[in-house]
């Protein structure tokens, strides 16, 4: 079972001014360790001409306690996408590693389709100035949509370990229709690619390594992986397919599993052992990272409403 303290909500968009006050949300925290400081990317959005949502990646950075804001990104890290392209109408989420002196960043790419509201998949992008900007490893991603998983790929998190790149992200097994709603709503698992370099990728094609819990229609996303004491442990969010936006017993949730060999994994909730801090995330707890800050361990996280309100935090104390 493990221990955590409660560090509350650490960062609200609405109180300062991101991108000229046009930023919405604060999505997806995920931490790198800077040394004298801990940098938190997230993903915020703007309204394009026509309306529409358009995520951005930007970065926070915190004292190493994370207690105090030092400085805020003032414009978004990558440039708007070419036409067409996979990552044409945003980014989220935005995954960073530190690899050899650079930052990658796995960033998940959206775009808009007609019969059914989005696709996605991962692309790379590149930091050389301490993961101040970003450029983009080519136009198009390096992991997609494929054979045995047509609809979606993205989600994705890496971590180095034992000489190679392993990748946790999530792939659609299907849109469905509802007779409640005219949109098509969709079911995501969390699958898994190793990689020598990074850049080329082999997934284990179409083989969901978390067990469901609620139901062949549990949707699980934005994994996270650690290891400590020997063992790999994973976080993640999962809900229901329909009606979960509105519905709290329905919406986002945050589950965890863990393995001893990267290739099996046995889920358990429970003994994650996280509880609300206060209201901001008392209908929904979504959007996690586990990571390493200094010699401590947190989790980030974003509350109701997918985010709009901010991210907070938990520090391990005992696992």
């Amino acid at each position: 079972m493990f221990s955590w303290q409660p560090l509350g909500k650490l960062f609200e968009p609405q109180a300062l001014n991101l991108l000229g006050n046009q930023a919405e949300y604060a999505q997806s925290p995920q931490l790198i360790d800077l040394g004298d400081r801990l940098r938190v990317y997230f993903c915020s959005r703007i309204r394009d001409k026509p309306g529409h949502y358009i995520s951005h990646p930007q970065w926070v950075d915190f004292t190493p306690n994370l207690k105090s804001i030092i400085s805020i990104s003032s414009s978004p890290l990558l440039p708007p996408a070419s036409l067409g392209a996979f990552d044409e109408h945003g980014i989220f989420p935005f995954n960073p590693i530190l690899h050899e002196g650079q930052v990658y960043a796995y960033t998940c790419g959206w775009s808009r389709r007609v019969s059914v509201p989005v696709e996605t998949a991962t692309g790379l992008a590149i930091s050389r100035d301490g993961g101040n900007t970003f450029e983009r490893y080519g136009s198009g991603p390096v992991l997609s949509p494929s054979l045995n998983e047509p609809y979606l790929v993205g989600d994705s998190f890496v971590l180095h370990t034992h000489g190679q790149f392993h990748m946790w992200y999530m792939f659609g097994t299907a849109w469905h229709r509802s007779a409640s709603s005219n949109t098509p709503e969709r079911t995501y698992k969390i699958g898994h690619a190793v990689s020598d370099d990074g850049i080329n990728w082999k997934k284990d094609e179409a083989r969901q390594i978390i067990p469901d819990v609620i139901g062949p229609l549990e949707s699980q996303a934005l994994p996270s992986v650690i290891e400590l004491n020997g063992r790999f442990h994973m976080v993640f969010c999962y809900r229901q397919s329909f009606d979960f936006r509105h519905n709290h017993a329905r919406s986002y949730r945050i589950g965890y599993a863990f393995s001893d060999d990267l290739e099996s994994w046995t889920r358990d909730d429970k003994s994650l052992n996280l509880h609300s801090q206060g209201d901001w995330d008392s209908e929904m707890m979504c959007y996690p990272n586990i990571c390493r800050g200094g010699q401590s361990v947190y989790l980030l996280y974003n509350g109701n409403h997918f985010g709009r309100n901010g991210f907070g935090a938990f520090k391990l104390m005992s696992p």
